[in-house]
């Protein structure tokens, strides 16, 4: 019997642990397949909410945020691709690397899941930030993603120009955070369960398998 899973995932674009997150998510997914199928929304978070548009340098941000040692530590960074790296993520960090202001991104992700292709753009948007390490606050780059996840470019534009659905997107900001999420990614299932952090796909199925098992017991 396979038991269908509703999932929230809460994450912000620029969110590491949050492509380690998905990736290993959805890779769990296949793997228990004979168990749980699931329709996964993502819900939006913003780290940092009041970033400027022009961005700022990941340096100088993991500086003021977390202190020197943090910003001058490889060692997190490296564990961080490597984890990516195996779930076939290539993550490309470098010290000139800056953070940008994700609100429109989650504006256009918002059309996305009403559209119907809400993952296939944010894994583009997860490419274009870290792969490709481009401005994810730059309307053009916000179009391309929507584009290479099969949504109409002209259509992303407009939402985008016109500052459609950001009423929706504040909204759902503060849900999220109202009910406890305080940190990305939050993963939640059947508004009950909920697993913090981008966990490896172990960690991921074991957990599906046992919220499975323990709803056909309760509908036994």
């Amino acid at each position: 019997m396979t038991t269908c899973l509703k999932i929230d995932f809460v994450s912000d674009v620029v969110c590491p642990w949050c492509v380690i997150g998905l990736r290993g998510l959805e890779e769990a997914l296949a793997r228990a397949s004979d168990v749980v199928k699931a329709d996964i929304t993502v819900q939006p978070f913003e780290l940092n909410p009041n970033m400027p548009s022009e961005g700022q340098n990941v340096i100088e941000h993991i500086t003021q945020k977390y202190g020197a040692a943090a910003a001058k530590s490889t060692s997190n960074r490296d564990m961080i691709q490597a984890r990516a790296a195996a779930l076939g993520f290539t993550m490309n960090f470098a010290d000139d690397n800056r953070l940008y202001n994700t609100f429109d991104a989650h504006r256009l992700l918002h059309w996305a899941h009403i559209a119907g292709r809400q993952l296939e753009l944010k894994r583009a948007l997860f490419k274009a930030n870290f792969t490709d390490r481009s401005n994810i606050a730059d309307v053009d780059v916000l179009v391309a993603a929507a584009a290479e996840a099969g949504l109409d470019p002209a259509e992303a534009r407009d939402v985008l120009i016109s500052g459609r659905y950001a009423d929706d997107v504040r909204e759902a900001e503060e849900v999220w955070v109202a009910r406890g999420i305080n940190s990305v990614p939050g993963i939640v299932i059947n508004d009950k369960w909920l697993i913090s952090g981008g966990q490896p796909p172990d960690a991921f199925e074991r957990a599906l398998r046992r919220i499975a098992e323990e709803l056909e017991t309760a509908t036994a």
